[in-house]
């Protein structure tokens, strides 16, 4: 099965403890805050729990059976006594930067979908929401907010925003990987507008040379080819003998070749013409009909 952006990031931040005994203590506090339900620490990540036993220096990883809709086994572990009131505010920014990752750990997703970037927190009460808020904050980072199921979520869709606070976390992975996603779809988009371009072009090509051919046509009935220049009876029989080939193609089976503006303007001129003969038709007609 596979491994969706969200799980490869968190298990890869999962795998990475901080050096400082201060940040351990701070990402320590971050996933039991973030990560609480009921007296205990509970996640959907086997990575994510053994990081949590490894911080707590201790205490049993018990796996419950996942809930209908995702299969996913749940991982719990109990929470000491001390874990279970939250703490004060980080005023260092290490520390922050570890409560940031300890709420992504817990409560975060990120993705990548057709549709946009996407990274949110998914709180089960508003007091959370608040103070990881005042984290991302205090971060440089701004998040939007809504209710969802009575749940409180703080989410990025602007991109830039979503790879600097995966930066700022220490999930370059994930960061790594956004970036060939936007390379590509901008990638395909290009290719889209150049074909759109392309396709546009030459519809514009075969209207216009459609049109010349009735221009020609007109005259041919008209005048007759023997009326015409040598060099304007030659566009004339190429136009008509390659309904589809550009100006410039016809340019170069012209005898000598020609440059594109000179075929434009031989068939500009063929176009006056053929103006001039049905201004003169349509005079002739309203004299008739006044006689």
């Amino acid at each position: 099965m596979a491994v969706s952006l969200s799980a490869d990031t968190k298990d890869a931040l999962a795998r990475e403890l901080p050096e400082a005994a201060h940040c351990r203590e701070a990402l320590l506090s971050g996933l039991a805050y973030y990560g609480r339900s009921g007296d205990a620490f509970v996640t959907q990540r086997n990575a994510v729990a053994r990081l949590f036993r490894s911080l707590l220096r201790g205490g049993h990883i018990e796996k419950l059976p996942g809930l209908r809709l995702t299969r996913a086994p749940v991982y719990r572990i109990a929470l000491a006594p001390e874990l279970l009131t939250s703490s004060n505010k980080p005023a260092h920014r290490c520390d922050r930067v570890m409560e940031a990752r300890a709420a992504f750990l817990a409560c975060g997703s990120v993705s990548a979908a057709a549709q946009g970037y996407h990274l949110e927190f998914v709180l089960p009460d508003e007091t959370r929401a608040t103070r990881l808020h005042w984290i991302l904050r205090a971060l440089g980072a701004s998040p939007k907010t809504m209710q969802r199921k009575g749940r409180s979520v703080l989410y990025f869709k602007d991109f830039e925003a979503i790879v600097e606070l995966l930066t700022i976390v220490g999930a370059h992975g994930a960061v790594l990987h956004l970036e060939d996603v936007r390379a590509l779809k901008e990638t395909k988009n290009r290719i889209h507008r150049l074909v759109n371009t392309e396709a546009a072009n030459l519809e514009r090509t075969a209207a216009a040379a459609a049109a010349q051919r009735d221009t020609i046509e007109f005259i041919l009935n008209a005048y007759g080819f023997h009326r015409l220049s040598p060099a304007l009876r030659e566009i004339a029989q190429l136009r008509l003998s390659y309904p589809d080939e550009s100006l410039a193609e016809l340019g170069r089976r012209c005898n000598p070749p020609i440059a594109k503006a000179t075929v434009n303007s031989r068939l500009a001129a063929l176009k006056r013409m053929a103006q001039r003969a049905r201004t003169g038709s349509a005079a002739r007609g309203n004299f008739a009909n006044s006689s």
